[in-house]
């Protein structure tokens, strides 16, 4: 009889774990004095409070850094960096299993080792503190405090009883995992990125409640390592934000791997019966059940706006939306700002770290900078990765912009075809009659990386003519942008042009 599935979620304190803790969380740690005005307090010490932190030390500014939980946030202990590693041992499993496609021979037997593959995520995260730690912090000039914080006014915060007055001041306290209001989830349990990363045992049967980009890598990794995964999707499509053709591209790879998609489908109702988690599915009229030993939700994030009394310093802001800033990321404080996770929709390391950047320049240096004149690429991590970065064709047809799309699918590439990675596609918009690149879209293994190469492009406003000039190695997945630059330079050689090129060549 097949032991039954222990839903615990709290991970080995082995060695790997006491060095992360110690890291971000000493326990002997002791809150320092307050030493007069900071020149900036930073509340939330995750990715967008860290990076605050770094560039005002090395200003010179006078930092106070609070933080509740731990160094690191959501993105270092309990988000991009445990589900990369987890992602990149999946990955490992489903390469061993498709050994044919690649012309050798899987192995006989493959027996997923899922506590190794997770003393290997907790070994890396461990790893990382060499490089994020309150002692590194400490070192570079930052005042760390840990504790609760309150704002008592206009310039004075209090943490753990201790007041700390500044000048400026940055809300960073990041964003929660978003628990779906479903009858019976709470009562019988639910993982989320919180805990999904202590599990010590592989669920065999894994519900994902959410088809956005979290609950989407997940299922496929889970999927990899052995679980029988199944995705609950209340719309017609996962990935909402995405090109319809991608997120098709992604449904089809995950029929390959067999997971299987409810789309259209609601949990309405969650109970547990002989240590199974029975979940009430409704699908327009029709009904049904699905069995499982687990549940983890990926519906989005919550901005963490609660117990910081806001109010006490003219700072408003919505439970969900989070803070209201303006374009320069001020608030309706002048001296307090917002960056990152909490104050805004794109909840990405990358642009929580620049958001966090402009703050810095535009509080202690008396810089204007808006944060609408970044250019965000994004990135689902997905096997293939899906990776954009600009306008969508709906946003550019909304606004009344003329867009022409270039597309290159992947099985087109030398190098993809000599991968067996074909699935995919580039495909670059650019303003009709122009090679001003509007947006692009990649699928692909290696999308994530791609996607850069366009991203710098429209940064230094490089059109593309001049990407259809670039050389790249041969043979590389990259040449699938020059390809895309190529395709819309041949459509500069109308009928005029061509017979001008005509008679040039026969004189």
């Amino acid at each position: 009889m097949t032991a039954r599935f222990d839903a615990s979620t709290s991970a080995p304190l082995d060695a790997y774990e006491r060095k992360r803790l110690d890291a971000v969380r000493p326990e002997a740690w002791n809150n320092p004095e307050p030493a007069g005005p900071y020149q900036l307090v930073i509340l939330g010490a995750g990715s967008a409070g860290l990076a605050a932190a770094s560039a005002a030390a090395a200003l010179g500014a006078r930092v106070a850094l609070i933080e509740r939980h731990l160094i690191g946030g959501t993105c270092f202990n309990t988000g991009c960096v445990p589900s990369k590693t987890l992602l990149r041992t999946a990955g490992v499993y489903a390469e061993m299993r498709d050994a044919a496609c690649y012309g050798a021979q899987a192995p006989a037997e493959i027996k997923v080792d899922f506590p190794a593959a997770m003393t290997r995520l907790r070994r890396i995260r461990s790893h990382l503190t060499n490089t994020t730690s309150v002692r590194l912090l400490a070192a570079s000039g930052v005042d760390v405090y840990f504790g609760n914080p309150q704002f008592e006014g206009s310039d004075r915060v209090r943490v753990n009883g201790q007041p700390l007055t500044f000048e400026k001041a940055l809300i960073a306290t990041g964003a929660r995992p978003h628990v779906p209001d479903i009858p019976g989830l709470k009562q019988a349990g639910f993982l989320t990125n919180a805990t999904v990363f202590d599990l010590t045992e592989l669920p065999p049967r894994l519900l994902v409640i959410g088809g956005g980009p979290l609950g989407c890598e997940l299922a496929q990794a889970f999927q990899r390592l052995g679980s029988k995964v199944t995705i609950v999707q209340n719309m017609p499509l996962f990935l909402p934000h995405a090109e319809r053709d991608a997120a098709q591209t992604l449904s089809e790879a995950f029929a390959r791997d067999g997971i299987e998609v409810r789309l259209n489908t609601t949990a309405s109702a969650v109970r547990v019966e002989g240590g199974e988690r029975v979940v009430d599915l409704v699908s327009d009229d029709y009904h049904s059940t699905v069995r499982v030993d687990a549940i983890l939700t990926g519906v989005g994030r919550r901005p963490n706006v609660q117990g910081l009394a806001l109010e006490a310093a003219g700072v408003e802001s919505d439970e969900s939306t989070g803070v209201t800033v303006d374009d320069h990321l001020r608030t309706a404080n002048p001296r307090i700002y917002a960056a990152g996770d909490v104050c805004l929709s794109a909840k990405f390391t990358d642009i929580a770290e620049e958001s966090a950047c402009i703050v810095v320049r535009n509080a202690l240096l008396g810089g204007c900078e808006r944060l609408s004149e970044r250019i965000v690429p994004w990135c689902t991590y997905t096997d293939p990765e899906i990776a954009h970065v600009g306008m969508y064709v709906r946003e550019a047809n909304a606004r009344g912009i003329p867009i022409k799309t270039f597309t290159i699918p992947m099985h087109q590439i030398d190098r993809a075809i000599t991968d067996s990675e074909q699935d995919g596609f580039v495909k670059l918009h650019v303003s009709e009659g122009s090679d001003h690149i509007l947006g692009a879209t990649i699928v692909s293994r290696d999308a994530g990386d791609m996607i850069s190469q366009v991203t710098l492009a429209m940064v230094a406003g490089v059109g593309l003519r001049t990407l259809a000039k670039v050389i790249h190695t041969y043979p590389t997945k990259t040449d699938a942008i020059r390809q895309a630059a190529m395709a819309y330079n041949r459509t500069r050689l109308t009928p005029r042009v061509l017979a001008r090129l005509r008679r040039w060549l026969t004189r």
